[in-house]
């Protein structure tokens, strides 16, 4: 008897040992919300994330549409409602809420000064946001880029999460210049956050390599361009980030994919292509969210069984008001 119940409990340790790690669940939008239709379903939209079972949630950035003004009271509804939910939330930021807020539709605000106040509202401490929160690592902690609190990572499922301040809109490249014939270019403010982002891309993928990780998410608010990029009329707004992408994904072993909103068009392809032999680069997938006039998320789920490690299920927003 004595043999026989070691036996099993020998057998039941190298079973739970054995045991492949179990699917990891996330939520994923972004650019969004912008119409008056979109603000009264917004919180709802959390509501039904917050019901499924999600280690955390991701806003991609654009909070707002691109005419209403960037003002603290307009932040405040939308922290209210990142608070609301159930699950972790990180933010990331998007152009509409900080690079155009100089415009005269947002009301002609300073952008760097927006920037700031979203950094005291929203990036404060080490936490997310919502009822749980998780644990994040910020840029900030690095004395050489202590402004950077909206960069961010976190480990969930076995895989790496990295957010950047990369927006749409020329990625802030002329500043408040971006509309103007007399273009000067680039600001200041891009150059160093430009700096900022290259450090953070690449101590990324220094981690996940060193710590063997088999896949990287990548979220940040703008499209860079694949498209036009692989045809060579790269934007100089976005070309830095791109090579350095193409060549941090060509020497990990592992899975890559890079979140965005901006363009409105929600899609899963493989548009990276490699430098000399024009082939897709296999590893890398890119993810683009819900953006108005439609509404919506994207469940991602990381299986570090499988060989993608990383699979993605839009969800279209059609209840509690119909199309907007």
């Amino acid at each position: 008897m004595k043999t026989s119940r070691i036996l099993v409990l020998l057998f039941a340790a190298w079973t739970w040992v054995a045991a492949p790690a179990a699917p990891m669940h996330f939520g994923l939008f972004s650019d969004a919300p912008y119409s008056a239709w979109e603000r009264e379903q917004f919180p709802l939209l959390i509501a039904e994330m917050s019901a499924q079972p999600l280690a955390f949630v991701v806003h991609g950035g654009d909070i707002k549409n691109s005419s209403s003004a960037c003002t603290d009271e307009t932040y405040a509804a939308i922290l209210e409602a990142f608070q609301g939910s159930r699950h972790p939330l990180v933010y990331v930021p998007g152009d509409n809420e900080w690079a155009d807020c100089h415009h005269r539709l947002n009301a002609g605000f300073d952008p760097l000064e927006r920037l700031d106040r979203l950094r005291a509202l929203f990036w404060a401490g080490d936490a997310s946001l919502g009822h749980r929160t998780m644990v994040l690592e910020r840029q900030s902690r690095h004395a050489e880029f202590a402004a950077y609190r909206e960069n961010v990572r976190w480990k969930s499922g076995g895989v790496l999460f990295i957010g950047l301040n990369l927006p749409g809109s020329e990625n802030n490249y002329y500043g408040e210049h971006i509309g103007a014939t007399d273009r000067k270019g680039p600001v200041a403010e891009f150059t160093r956050r430009a700096a900022a982002n290259r450090a953070w891309l690449a101590d990324a993928f220094a981690l996940a390599r060193r710590e063997g990780l088999p896949g990287i998410l990548i979220v940040a608010h703008a499209n860079p361009g694949f498209e036009a990029w692989n045809e060579g009329k790269t934007s100089v707004a976005y070309g830095d980030f791109l090579e350095q992408l193409r060549d941090e994904v060509q020497r990990f072993a592992g899975q890559v994919v890079l979140v965005h909103g901006d363009t409105h068009k929600q899609r899963i392809d493989q548009p990276m292509r490699d430098a000399a032999s024009g082939a897709v680069v296999s590893n890398f997938r890119r993810v683009e969210l819900f953006g108005y006039p439609e509404l919506g998320w994207v469940r991602g789920t990381v299986d570090t069984e499988e060989p993608e490690v990383f699979r993605f299920e839009p969800r279209p927003w059609r209840r509690g008001g119909g199309a907007p």
